[in-house]
C-alpha cells in the first residue's frame, strides 16, 4: 500500500515539535491579550472623552491600526525601526509589541461602544437613589459594561491567535514555521506531506480556538436571556 505522508506525523519528534511551535504561538497570544486588555480599558475610557484633542488622537490611532495590515506592522517594527534607530529588537519582542499595539487599538474600541452603550438613566436613577459616583460605576455601570464587552473580547483572543500566524515571516519558529520545515526536510522522502502536516496545524488552531468561540457564544446567549 503506498504512503500516503501521514506516518510524517510520527517520524523522530515531528509531532513534538508541532505543539512546541504550537506554544509559541499561544504564548506570544497571551502575552498580547494580557498587555492588551488593560491597555484597551484605558484607552476605551480615553476615547469617551469630551475633549477634542482626546477625540482627534483616538480617531487618528485606532484608524492607523486598522487601516495598516498587521504584516505591514511587523515590517515595520522589526525591520524598520531596529535599522532606522539600532534599537536592538528581537522578532519575538516585535511580534508582543504590534500585536499589543493592534490589540489595545481593538480593545479600546470595544470598550468605548459598551460605555457608551450604557443609557444617560442609568447614571441618573443611580444618583437618584443616592449613589456616589464610585458606587454608580462599582455596581451599575462596569458590571453592565462586561456584560456587553465580554464576548467580543473573546472573539478578539481568537482572531489575536490567528493572526499570530504573520511572525512566521519575520523568523519566528512558531507551529506554521515548523511546519514548513518538516515539509521541506522530507519533500522527497513524503512528497505528500504537506497535506498532512497543514492539516494537523489546522486541528492545532482549532483545537485552541473552538473552545474559546464557544465559550464566548455562550455568554451572549446567557446575558441576553
Amino acid at each position: 500500500m503506498q504512503d500516503l505522508g501521514i506516518s510524517i506525523l510520527f517520524k523522530g519528534t515531528n509531532f513534538l515539535r508541532l505543539l512546541q511551535g504550537l506554544w509559541v504561538t499561544i504564548e506570544i497570544s497571551l502575552i498580547s491579550v494580557g498587555l492588551s486588555v488593560p491597555l484597551g480599558v484605558l484607552f476605551g475610557m480615553f476615547m469617551t472623552l469630551k475633549n477634542p484633542a482626546a477625540k482627534a488622537v483616538s480617531w487618528l490611532y485606532l484608524n492607523f491600526i486598522r487601516i495598516m495590515p498587521q504584516l505591514v506592522l511587523l515590517f515595520l517594527v522589526y525591520f524598520g525601526v531596529t535599522r532606522t534607530f539600532g534599537v536592538n529588537l528581537s522578532a519575538w519582542t516585535s511580534a508582543i509589541i504590534v500585536f499589543t499595539i493592534w490589540g489595545t487599538a481593538e480593545m479600546g474600541d470595544l470598550v468605548r461602544g459598551a460605555l457608551i452603550s450604557i443609557p444617560g438613566h442609568q447614571y441618573e436613577s443611580a444618583a437618584a437613589l443616592g449613589m456616589t459616583r464610585l458606587q454608580t460605576y462599582r455596581y451599575i455601570i462596569i458590571p453592565e459594561t462586561l456584560r456587553r464587552l465580554l464576548p467580543p473580547a473573546i472573539n478578539l483572543v481568537t482572531r489575536m491567535i490567528k493572526t499570530t500566524s504573520l511572525v512566521v515571516l519575520i523568523g519566528i519558529v512558531e507551529v506554521l514555521k515548523v511546519g514548513q520545515q518538516i515539509v521541506d526536510a522530507n519533500r522527497f522522502e513524503y512528497p505528500t506531506a504537506a497535506l498532512w502536516i497543514y492539516a494537523v496545524i489546522f486541528l492545532l488552531y482549532f483545537l485552541v480556538c473552538w473552545p474559546i468561540s464557544i465559550a464566548a457564544g455562550k455568554l451572549e446567549q446567557k446575558w441576553r436571556q
